[in-house]
């Protein structure tokens, strides 16, 4: 298969990237390095660097893609409630540009979203068809990306498809500034800094492994199944993500205790349902298991 991979020098993207070079794709990488970096790109895969929100036609057409996987995103929650200007340009406009270059070449898009900060708050598993309740811009300009893919669906009969993910953590994902909780506590930990951990812990996410959110990328392309939540069905507090990070780490190192962030979610777990369904999917990277494997890449 021909693919364009948006965002592929960056974390969840680069896996997608290997996930395909592994099979014998053919792979072409778009990304602006604002976070991704060169040396996340696989050997095998051609990096070429562009603005998500300039046309693409030329990439397409160099390509010609029968799939474009859209990783490509302003993904920092921070920085969509600072500049919700740039946020939008970014995550909408952008994913217009994908769309509008795609229709022009009869490609599908796989667009990555986001389960947690477009549900909001969850009284338990939210399956596709919950309320959504974003609590920050990010949210909504991944939801507003759902809706133009969802549009164009209608309008030109295309297949595209969206992945909701749950709290996507592994090997290259940046500790630094505000990132996934797993890379910032393990980064801590490997540095031998106590980590913080804000309000009591209690909290709760759905800690999915990039392997697995790549394998159900891949599994999307070439399906007509509209939206689906990319997770484990399963609920774990900060603390005991904390306890098995300092397991994996064999570290005795006790965490520092802030005061809870405003607008934090106290509660994020995906029904994963219609993705085993649909796709024949199911994370299969226990938390510990895929915790090691992080910790050995950075250790």
């Amino acid at each position: 298969m021909r693919a364009i991979v948006t965002g592929g020098a960056g974390f969840i993207g680069s896996h997608v990237v290997e996930a395909l070079l592994a099979r014998g794709d053919e792979v072409l990488v778009l990304d602006d390095l604002s976070n991704g970096k060169r040396e996340n790109v696989p050997e095998g895969a051609r990096l070429v660097v562009a603005d998500l929100r300039e046309p693409l036609d030329k990439e397409f057409d160099d390509v010609r893609p029968e799939v474009c996987f859209h990783l490509g995103a302003q993904v920092d929650v921070r920085v969509s409630v600072e500049r919700p200007e740039h946020d939008a340009d970014v995550n909408v406009r952008g994913t217009i540009r994908v769309l509008e270059a795609a229709r022009r070449h009869d490609t599908q898009v796989v667009f990555s979203s986001t389960g947690g900060a477009i549900y909001g708050e969850c009284d338990g598993p939210a399956p596709e068809d919950a309320e959504r309740r974003p609590l920050a811009p990010y949210g909504v300009s991944k939801l507003a990306g759902e809706e133009y893919v969802a549009a164009y669906n209608r309008l030109y009969g295309t297949r595209h498809v969206s992945l909701r993910f749950g709290n996507v953590y592994g090997p290259r994902q940046d500790p630094h500034g505000e990132a996934g909780v797993v890379a910032i506590f393990l980064g801590k930990l490997a540095t031998g800094e106590p980590p913080t951990i804000f309000g009591d812990g209690s909290q709760t996410r759905d800690y999915v492994y990039a392997g697995d959110v790549a394998r159900a990328t891949l599994a999307a392309a070439g399906q007509d199944c509209g939206v689906l939540n990319v997770g484990t069905a399963q609920e774990t507090t900060v603390l005991e993500l904390y306890e098995l990070c300092r397991r994996v780490a064999s570290s005795k190192l006790e965490a520092e205790f802030a005061p809870a962030r405003l607008g934090e979610i106290q509660r994020s777990v995906l029904d994963v349902s219609r993705a085993e369904r649909e796709l024949g999917w199911r994370a299969g990277v226990p938390l510990e298991d895929g915790l090691r494997r992080t910790w050995e890449s950075i250790a």
